[in-house]
């Protein structure tokens, strides 16, 4: 299957599981709420461009509002994450490794401390902004950091939970033409 095609499908996915399934489960507390759909974006492959990266990223986000009713509120973090991944793919990966290695971020290509790294770090950003967003107001930080750590954390269960059960067939690449 080649990887336009795999990514148009797991475009579909993604935005069907957050919206019919993840959206709908009830609330856990008021500080947990289930985001899975950037792993979308953190999956793309090593080699995609900056600003096609960003483009795919708002038209991502901007579909998932449009099913959830939230013109924004998930396109901007998607452009952040966008905007951050190959600085910090970058700063995790020697470049040697993301010329020659397999051709997207797993943890067969990249081992597991840098791709929880990966994971980690860009999920932190992603709900930062997507409650600071949500939230936009300055009173009750404590709210706001719970909120924040909760949804991180019931996020990277999920995402850890998504690596460990559906394993991804990862190409090698080579330098072959």
């Amino acid at each position: 299957m080649s990887s336009l095609l795999k990514n148009i499908i797991r475009f579909i996915l993604f935005i069907l599981l957050q919206v019919f399934i993840l959206n709908e489960v009830p609330p856990l507390h008021q500080f947990i709420v289930p985001y899975v759909y950037f792993l979308f974006i953190l999956w793309l492959p090593f080699t995609i461009n900056r600003v096609l990266l960003m483009v795919i990223a708002f038209a991502f986000g901007l579909s998932l509002d449009f099913f959830t009713g939230t013109l924004g509120l998930h396109a901007a973090p998607c452009v952040l994450i966008a905007f951050i991944r190959p600085a910090l793919l970058g700063l995790i990966l020697p470049q040697e490794t993301i010329e020659q290695s397999y051709s997207e971020p797993g943890i067969k290509s990249m081992g597991w401390a840098p791709y929880l790294l990966y994971i980690g770090l860009l999920t932190f950003v992603h709900h930062v902004y997507l409650v600071f967003i949500e939230w936009m107001q300055f009173g009750d930080i404590l709210y706001f950091l719970g909120k924040v750590t909760g949804t991180t954390a019931i996020s990277l269960l999920l995402i850890l939970l998504a690596e460990l059960l559906f394993h991804r067939k990862s190409k090698y690449r080579t330098n072959a033409a």
